[in-house]
């Protein structure tokens, strides 16, 4: 856990399934907690269903100071904090403030875990996905904003026309 004021965002491991009944429970002992979900059509049987499902397996991210991380750790079904050598990872707020423009929208939403090259720096001017900012990349001729979130090593593409996007001038450092 990383020293300084103020809260941070975090990520932790839940049980298989788990991830509503964390982020409630935490909500419910006044931690912060984002369950990024997507509505998605399940079919069984009998029926078609849409239901909301976690967008990333086993994920929960908190917003915490660091005196609620032993809190965090005691809700049931919360397995470990995400953490790079030994120390629970912080993902940068506007990660997270990305996931929420991008959950938000009605666009089809892609999680991977390869790796992929950095490309240019883009910004959608309009649309539901407005604000967001990633990186452009093509798939099969298609144009795709993909955005990281490092700390647990996915990423999320959306496909976006490319009348709604504009490059972002990079400083000179």
């Amino acid at each position: 856990m990383q020293k300084g004021t103020g809260p941070k965002w975090y990520a932790v491991y839940t049980r298989p399934r788990f991830e509503k009944q964390v982020g409630e429970r935490l909500m419910e002992e006044g931690i912060e907690a984002y369950v990024p979900l997507i509505k998605t059509m399940r079919q069984w049987s009998d029926r078609k269903k849409m239901v909301e499902l976690p967008l990333f397996s086993s994920y929960v991210f908190v917003n915490i100071e660091r005196k609620h991380y032993d809190k965090v750790l005691q809700a049931f079904g919360v397995v470990k904090y995400i953490s790079f050598e030994g120390k629970a990872a912080t993902i940068p707020p506007e990660q997270i403030d990305q996931l929420k423009i991008i959950v938000n929208s009605d666009e089809k939403i892609e999680t991977t875990w390869e790796k992929r090259r950095k490309g240019d720096r883009v910004r959608v001017t309009s649309g539901s996905l407005k604000g967001l900012i990633g990186e452009l990349i093509t798939d099969g001729g298609r144009k795709k904003v993909l955005v990281r979130i490092d700390s647990i090593d996915q990423n999320l593409t959306v496909e976006v026309h490319a009348s709604l996007i504009e490059k972002i001038k990079e400083e000179n450092k």
